[in-house]
């Protein structure tokens, strides 16, 4: 799943354009490197977002296109 989508998908960011800038503003990275919205994710993988002086790191646990509200949070673990 591309970067972009799975940002979405998770809720860790609103909306798909949005995560697509935060990726081309150099905000998003993926397994320790800036991340294209195009990179491929998968289980496993460690994304890092900075948002002005916060930094959000988490690491993939699921991987699904149809996700509920409830269920979003279950995608990612916090590190």
């Amino acid at each position: 799943m591309r970067l972009d989508k799975y940002l979405k998908n998770s809720r860790l960011i609103k909306r798909r354009t949005v995560a697509k800038e935060a990726c081309e503003g150099e905000k998003v990275y993926l397994n320790g490197k800036l991340a294209k919205p195009s990179a491929e994710v998968k289980v496993g993988d460690i994304i890092e977002i900075v948002f002005g002086e916060k930094r959000i790191k988490a690491e993939i646990t699921d991987i699904s296109d149809n996700v509920s509200k409830a269920s979003a949070r279950e995608m990612y673990k916090l590190i």
